[in-house]
């Protein structure tokens, strides 16, 4: 029968179509989570409790993290390198398809940006969604130093450097409306001083210290005359609360992408007064401690500021770690360590949170890597990448919820090693090419021994690389070589 419209039920259709629309409102915001993207620099598999019960490191926020999320246990990076792993992480592209060929970003001052001007980022694809981006931490893809002559600085220009002027091609053109950080390694690359969006804050005028030249790593520079080590981390973490405090009095109604980046486990090791001599491992381990303090402190100020609930938060590492001291296992029962081709060098702790849509106290043995995070957040959005855009990118949103795909187990995923050495694992299997060695030091891939020399795992049932199978499948080696140098191309 036809409903009779009246005054009265017009007026209650209307009452309905604003509530819809207010819902509507409130669901597409909800829709949006905050994303905070916490990642870690030189932190292994073993050195987080929650993966090692052995760990001689206490990491009680990430351990909390992980009984109030999803912890996963085969995450990889990109490269057993930060800066190809950062590059491949924000563009959803390998690296080794740049001119970065092998190891990392190293010329300081001559350091252009890696990161294409043209080319969509993780940062600027989320604010084209309406998101509020920073970069709090260490950037280490490049950006451009001017000279006091007026033209781009090279690697020893450090003296002709013009501190006063703005730099170019940082995280602020490559999609961040906001960025405090430093352009290389924090701690062990020049110049040692804060950037804050395109200026520096202190002018670097000072040679660093003896004492901090001796540390291993340091490369010798300038330095801004109120610069601190041991509390660079520190510094970064405050500005990354105090950015949720100003998000949350400016922009409320709009969601925020924080891509926080300190430099601790890095080398020199040099630890804050406050974290010396937390853990058993030593300064290494008090740092990995460290990390731990930065997301417990990120943490508590969305739980403060009422972010909680509708906040995506993941905390990781952008390559394996160095090896461990006082008997403490920092790659966990993984062979390899940082810059090596073997598991180690890039299989990394991978947890997520995110209350209402991922189920807690959960752990996944789905398979990815963090070039997978481009093409993943866009799933996350119903956004269509353009061509040419996260070519290297598969959407495991799936897995990131907590579920499973069906073909990502299949899905082929490349590693790459300090000295360029390339490893592809589809399946169980693993391939080497090259080298029966680590990939890293002294240990090379030639072009001539590519296809015929290299190793073979069958990671389901060796995990931890002791049993090299090259000569026992060759058919398998044949069809991932063959694979591997079709990606390549």
């Amino acid at each position: 029968m036809p409903i009779k419209l009246t005054s009265t039920n017009i007026s209650a259709l209307l009452v309905l179509c604003i509530i819809s629309l207010n819902i509507g409102c409130t669901r597409e915001r909800d829709d949006k989570p905050n994303i905070v993207f916490i990642m870690a620099d030189d932190m292994g598999y073993g050195d987080v409790g929650s993966y090692n019960q052995d760990s001689k490191i206490q990491t009680a926020n990430m351990d909390k993290l992980a009984t109030e999320g999803l912890m996963f246990t085969h995450v990889h990076t990109p490269s057993s390198l930060c800066t190809p792993t950062r590059y491949g992480l924000l563009t959803g592209r390998y690296c080794w398809r740049t001119r970065l060929k092998e190891w990392v970003l190293a010329d300081f001052y001559g350091d252009t940006p890696l990161i294409e001007e043209e080319r969509m980022t993780i940062a600027s694809m989320l604010k084209n969604e309406g998101y509020k981006t920073a970069c709090i931490g260490k950037w280490h893809v490049g950006m451009t130093w001017n000279t006091k002559d007026g033209r781009p600085a090279s690697y020893d220009e450090e003296d002709n450097v013009d501190f006063t002027k703005p730099v170019i091609g940082g995280p602020i053109e490559r999609g961040f409306d906001y960025f405090f950080g430093t352009a290389g390694c924090s701690t062990s690359d020049p110049p040692y001083c804060f950037i804050e969006n395109k200026k520096t804050i202190s002018i670097p005028n000072v040679m660093i210290p003896e004492e901090m030249d001796a540390r291993p790593g340091v490369v010798k520079g300038l330095m801004a005359s109120d610069w601190s080590q041991e509390d660079v981390d520190v510094r970064l973490t405050e500005k990354a609360v105090d950015y949720i405090a100003n998000h949350q009095t400016n922009h409320p109604d709009d969601p925020f992408f924080l891509y926080f980046v300190p430099s601790s486990p890095h080398i020199p090791w040099m630890v804050p007064d406050f974290m010396k001599g937390k853990t058993e491992e030593g300064a290494r381990g008090d740092l990995v401690a460290l990390v731990d303090w930065c997301v417990g402190q990120i943490t508590e100020a969305l739980e403060e500021y009422g972010l909680d609930d509708n906040t995506l938060i993941i905390v990781t590492s952008d390559n394996g770690p160095r090896k461990g001291a006082n008997g403490h296992k920092s790659a966990g029962e993984f062979k390899g360590y940082k810059s090596q081709i073997w598991d180690g060098g890039h299989r990394v702790p991978f947890i997520a949170k995110w209350p209402g849509r991922i189920k807690p106290g959960t752990k996944s043995d789905e398979v990815f890597s963090l070039t997978d995070m481009m093409a993943t957040f866009a799933a996350l959005h119903d956004v269509e990448l353009p061509a040419n855009t996260a070519e290297d990118s598969y959407n495991v949103l799936p897995a990131l919820l907590g579920g499973t795909t069906r073909e990502n187990k299949m899905r082929p995923r490349v590693f790459h090693s300090g000295n360029g050495v390339f490893a592809i694992q589809q399946g169980d299997w693993k391939l080497i090419q090259g080298t029966k060695g680590s990939g890293s030091g002294k240990d090379r891939a030639h072009a001539d021994s590519l296809l015929v020399v290299g190793q073979l795992y069958n990671l389901t049932n060796d995990p931890f690389e002791r049993s090299d199978l090259w000569d026992k499948y060759p058919e398998k080696v044949i069809e991932l070589n063959r694979l591997l140098e079709y990606i390549k191309n």
